[in-house]
């Protein structure tokens, strides 16, 4: 039970941090669209991207700090800096194709009914399976 209790507890951080960035801001939380906007900024919109984006990364800093074994054991798990360049090209790649990633589509449009962001969802799913059979089965299993 005390297992669950972290991913529950994530979740419902997740879904809180959405509805307050729509209720106060209205804007919709996905990650991928403000992570982009700080790279080609408009005016009035680096200050809150910067403030998410560093609640993402202080968030997690903050839970490895207070429960260093959340994360499972990263060293052992590090795949390749090639390996992992390439995941985030086609993270990527697959944000801009699908006009959003997970938490766009997944956490907020899921929410809202969007039929487009049910079918990215699926999508999403599908190809992280997919990757993991195949990383697994060309490293043999040794990822």
């Amino acid at each position: 039970m005390t297992q669950f209790l972290p991913s529950l507890l994530g979740g419902v951080l997740i879904g809180l941090s959405a509805s307050l960035l729509l209720l106060f801001n209205g804007r919709i939380a996905g990650i991928s669209g403000i992570a982009g906007g700080l790279l080609a900024p408009a005016r009035g919109e680096v200050g809150w991207r910067l403030a998410f984006v560093a609640g993402l990364v202080g968030g997690g800093l903050l839970v490895r700090a207070l429960m260093p074994g959340a994360f499972g054991n990263a060293a052992a798990a590090a795949p390749s800096a090639g390996l992992v360049v390439l995941a985030g090209l086609l993270v990527g790649f697959g944000t801009r194709l699908g006009n959003g990633c997970t938490s766009g589509h997944g956490v907020c449009g899921l929410s809202r009914g969007a039929t487009r962001s049910l079918a990215a969802t699926l999508t999403f799913v599908a190809t992280g399976m997919l990757a993991v059979f195949l990383v697994r089965q060309l490293s043999g299993g040794a990822l």
